[in-house]
């Protein structure tokens, strides 16, 4: 499998996990320690409990979105991180984003080690 293979399939199963509201399955696809990138604030994650929370309690802004797409782009790749700019385009309700997210090999597979929020 390649890395553009690696990122359309895991950020696939993100984007399930995200309109399934599965905090608990979202929180599973970040590596602990994770760090989450936002203007003006950081969030070093230290624990999968830290990410779940946060999910759970940002489900609400995205009540309305009902499908997203998410359109991935490798930038770069080395044999134990890709890195992804991935816009999302939401389906009603909630703003689309662009994110830059690079993934981390890990025992347990692929998981998000640094989120970093771009303008679109």
């Amino acid at each position: 499998m390649n890395d553009n293979s690696i990122a359309r399939e895991f950020f696939d199963t993100y984007a399930r996990a995200l309109l399934d509201r599965d905090a608990h399955a979202v929180a599973e696809l970040y590596a602990v320690p994770a760090l989450i990138e936002f203007p003006d604030q950081a969030i070093a994650v230290s624990d999968a409990g830290q990410t779940a929370e946060f999910f759970a309690g940002a489900f609400g802004q995205y009540s309305e979105v009902t499908d997203a797409d998410a359109a991935v782009t490798v930038v770069a790749a080395t044999s134990h991180s890709i890195w992804a700019d991935v816009a999302w385009d939401h389906h009603g309700g909630a703003p689309d984003e662009r994110n830059m997210y690079q993934l981390v090999r890990t025992g347990e597979g692929w998981r998000i080690a640094v989120l970093t929020p771009l303008e679109q």
